[in-house]
């Protein structure tokens, strides 16, 4: 329901024209839901596959996460739409699209609180803090593995050098999910500017790098093995980064009063407030972690594999 809804909105010229939600910064996070939203649902139908395979209690609670993750989305972008309609956008107030729209918003609305409230029952009924032993990549190991023309190209080792390189992968998706996205802009907005084109991709691809990060942590999807802590501190000022950016982007005319005069018109301008920004918190964040966090709480350290964690001794000099 909320897919067909989002991609009606933003697909179709003559209903977008009457969204009530087409300019930023409500037009930000239903660009990024609409194709977060189908890639969770995509992953979780896959997943139920091989539903009955070993590692079941694992495989229930991340795929209760996963769907909570999905359903905050939709919640998130719900809630940005309701924004757009008390702020009486013009495109909120007449129209036979419009009043369609605000409609589909209003079921959306009680669709998505009635399975947020069911998802919270299955949670606490699938709750536990034992680590995970089992994630989505084996899983898509498994199954592939039952396909003959891939059991020869995908194995363990592939899984071995996914999740010891998580994050490289995480980088080529969201440039790969990047540069179609920004094609498809610039071929529809007949963009011809090649620095609003990079600067598009570079916004697109660092907003879908904070989805691959924070949606794994939170659902489990491949599990890394045990990190540096100053590797720990970069991607988390990392994503800390992306995530400005695209605050930036969706509060822009909002934000350039505070560093420039007039209306911001100019890409270089559009360019530096918003890369700037995103430069701007990774630092901070990174600042932040090292101050407050010098070392590993009690020396507490994980392990790699099976996930189980030990302590290691203090050190007396620290």
């Amino acid at each position: 329901m909320f897919e067909a809804l989002t991609v009606l909105g933003t697909q179709d010229k003559a209903v977008r024209a009457a969204s009530p939600w087409q300019d930023d910064p409500y037009d930000v996070a239903v660009s990024l839901a609409q194709f977060a939203v189908p890639m969770l649902a995509l992953v979780i139908a896959l997943r139920l596959l091989v539903w009955r395979a070993p590692g079941g209690a694992d495989r229930a609670r991340q795929t209760v996460r996963a769907a909570g993750a999905m359903v905050t989305l939709v919640g998130l972008t719900v809630v940005s739409e309701w924004a757009a309609v008390a702020a009486r956008t013009p495109a909120s107030s007449s129209g036979a699209w419009s009043s369609v729209l605000i409609g589909g918003l209003v079921v959306n609305s009680v669709l998505t609180v009635a399975v947020a409230v069911w998802l919270v029952r299955g949670r606490r009924a699938h709750g536990s803090a034992d680590p995970w032993r089992h994630d989505w990549l084996g899983d898509a190991v498994f199954l592939c593995r039952r396909i003959p023309v891939l059991r020869r190209w995908v194995g363990p080792d592939a899984a071995l050098w996914v999740r010891s390189r998580a994050m490289t992968v995480f980088v080529a998706l969201s440039a790969l999910a990047g540069a179609a996205l920004t094609s498809a802009q610039a071929i529809g907005e007949r963009w011809t500017d090649p620095l609003l084109i990079a600067w598009f991709l570079v916004v697109a691809a660092t907003s879908n790098l904070a989805f691959c990060v924070i949606s794994n942590a939170v659902a489990g999807f491949i599990t890394r093995p045990a990190r540096t802590r100053r590797r720990r501190i970069a991607e988390v000022s990392v994503v800390a980064g992306c995530v400005v950016i695209s605050v930036a982007t969706a509060f822009r005319d909002a934000l350039w009063p505070v560093f420039g005069t007039g209306s911001l018109t100019s890409v270089p301008a559009l360019v530096a407030l918003t890369l700037g920004a995103g430069l701007a918190g990774s630092l901070v964040t990174a600042v932040l972690l090292l101050a407050c966090f010098p070392y590993d709480a009690l020396g507490l350290r994980r392990r790699s594999g099976a996930g189980a964690t030990h302590l290691r001794r203090p050190d007396k000099h620290r």
